[in-house]
């Protein structure tokens, strides 16, 4: 991979993952929202974020992507619970978060599976 490509992904993600984290803790009335159902919002968040992870990190096993975004997913939610942050914690927003890594890195779990049939599992 080209590395002026690769370093470009990389910065790509790092972006989305800024712009993440500030809507995470940014009060709701102070944000725009691109759906009205947050569990949406949640779930294209975390999809865009594990494709960008998966074509940045391409050395990176697919499931260890997986485990660190859905803990980042968990992490937001319990600082969400802190006081200070004046937002609302919620276990379906992790689990929107958690279904849209897995709806992510299936097919290219898949992909890699069928393009290397031999490699054990």
């Amino acid at each position: 991979m080209n590395r002026r490509y690769h370093h470009g992904l990389q910065a790509l993600f790092w972006i989305a993952l800024a712009f993440s984290l500030t809507k995470a803790f940014v009060l709701p009335r102070k944000m725009f929202r691109i759906f009205h159902w947050d569990k949406a919002e949640h779930f294209l968040a975390f999809y865009i974020l594990t494709l960008l992870a998966a074509a940045a990190f391409p050395r990176r096993p697919l499931l260890s992507i997986a485990v660190a975004l859905s803990l980042l997913g968990a992490g937001i939610e319990v600082v969400q619970a802190l006081p200070i942050i004046s937002r609302d914690s919620d276990f379906w927003d992790w689990f929107a978060d958690t279904l849209a890594i897995a709806a992510a890195l299936l097919p290219l779990a898949v992909l890699s599976w069928r393009a290397n049939p031999n490699r054990a599992a």
